[in-house]
């Protein structure tokens, strides 16, 4: 029973990291979008998705905003953020969870 559970959260979790990869990308798409004029940001709906994945994807991008200035007025952080939730999902994630699962059969 404690396995299925620790399996469910690791699962939960990493469909987390996953929304706000995904976030994180359709926020640096847009962005180049409305940098180039594609896009108005008086749309209603294009103001209240722009506001939407800002407001998700901010928490994550500011520590790594502080860390690497823009390059050339180019915001790098996205590019770092994606590197570290993927390593995170994809290596530290299963690590916990083998061990803690282990830990459980003990």
């Amino acid at each position: 029973m404690a396995t299925s559970a620790i399996q469910f959260v690791f699962f939960v979790l990493g469909g987390v990291l996953q929304f706000i990869f995904i976030c994180i990308m359709i926020n640096a798409i847009l962005s180049w979008l409305v940098a180039f004029d594609v896009i108005n940001v008086y749309n209603r709906f294009a103001n209240s998705l722009l506001r939407f994945l800002d407001a998700v994807t901010r928490p994550v991008l500011r520590p790594f905003q502080r860390i690497i200035p823009p390059l050339g007025g180019v915001d790098i952080s996205p590019v770092l953020a994606i590197l570290v939730l993927m390593g995170v999902k994809d290596i530290l994630l299963p690590g916990i969870e083998r061990a803690l699962i282990g830990a459980t059969l003990v």
